[in-house]
């Protein structure tokens, strides 16, 4: 999905429901500029250039190599820090943009790291949800009809896209219930030093909605074994698309009240760096699953801003094995 998973100019006809953030923006028409990317291909900093230059409108050609990572592009050959990479990126392809740009005399971001992390995982979840409301819409709209047709030509029968629909949800289930631990575990007992008792009602809201996610996933399981030209077929997935949609609201409220009421209050904390680092690292620990075998599926939520400033913080980790693992799953 998006230009994430573009990989050497080529691109694929997508299914309305493997849209990505990135595909929605403008890109110039084709033929793509040919950008050519050498370095080692295990590098962190290898992985996270071509990263970026997968979410731009290029056509990217990586040759792996033991010399250092340099980008060639036209007659220019560019080596250097993440930063001037970046920086020679951006100014050459502008759109979408990676990184925000700070006006002269601007304060630097003193977020900490935790809010960050926790504000641009809300995004990732809040995209899913949204597409799989729009999926669940879609499939009951173009139903199964006689003799099982009806499906999406690029997912295949509707059988075949109710199960990578059933996939789709299950990986969007486990990684928000891996967020919900994170913030149990790890960010609410930062809030709880700063007022007591927001721990135990923050709680007791990622709890309200654990009955409505597990539901949704046993309706799906059923909607799995219907005829999918019968009317009980589109009725199911009208019913799960109602749910999804009753989820993605209580998500919606839910985070916008953690960002606005609760999440400033770790500033009152003062974690020192050394202690924002011990906090990024549990974050990580916690979230497992969301690191690993999910983590393009997390990342394929952001939009080219988010993901770079996403994986600006992870690569700040300590475990160096784990960041180049996290970052070798989302380019190859």
């Amino acid at each position: 999905m998006g230009n994430c998973m573009r990989k050497n100019g080529e691109t694929t006809k997508k299914s309305t429901a493997e849209i990505a953030p990135s595909d929605i923006l403008k890109v110039p028409p084709k033929p793509s500029p040919v950008v050519r990317l050498s370095g080692p291909p295990t590098c962190i900093l290898t992985c996270y250039i071509r990263f970026a230059l997968l979410r731009k409108p290029v056509s990217l050609q990586f040759t792996p190599s033991d010399q250092s990572i340099t980008l060639h592009y036209e007659s220019d050959a560019v080596s250097g820090t993440k930063e001037a990479l970046i920086q020679y990126i951006e100014s050459k392809f502008p759109e979408p943009p990676l990184t925000v740009k700070r006006w002269a005399g601007a304060e630097e971001d003193t977020t900490p790291l935790v809010v960050r992390v926790t504000v641009v995982q809300h995004k990732s979840v809040m995209w899913h949800l949204e597409r799989m409301v729009r999926w669940a819409e879609d499939l009951a709209a173009r139903g199964g009809g006689k003799g099982g047709g009806g499906g999406d030509p690029v997912m295949g029968s509707p059988r075949m896209e109710v199960k990578k629909f059933a996939r789709s949800y299950s990986q969007l289930l486990e990684m928000m219930l891996e967020h919900a631990q994170m913030e149990e575990k790890v960010v609410f007992p930062i809030l709880e030093r700063a007022d007591r008792g927001l721990s135990k009602a923050a709680n007791e809201e990622h709890a309200r909605d654990l009955p409505i996610m597990n539901g949704i996933k046993e309706d799906i399981k059923s909607v799995g074994v219907l005829d999918s030209g019968s009317p009980n077929y589109q009725e199911a997935l009208y019913n799960i698309s109602s749910r999804l949609k009753k989820l993605q609201d209580h998500c919606k409220q839910h985070f916008e009240e953690e960002e606005r009421e609760l999440l400033p209050l770790i500033e009152a904390a003062e974690l020192s760096k050394e202690q924002q680092e011990k906090v990024l690292e549990q974050c990580l620990d916690v979230m497992q699953g969301t690191h690993s075998h999910l983590f393009r599926f997390f990342m394929e939520g952001l939009l080219p801003q988010d993901a770079l400033q996403y994986l600006d913080m992870v690569i700040t980790s300590s475990n160096k094995e784990r960041v180049a693992s996290m970052l070798r799953m989302i380019v190859e």
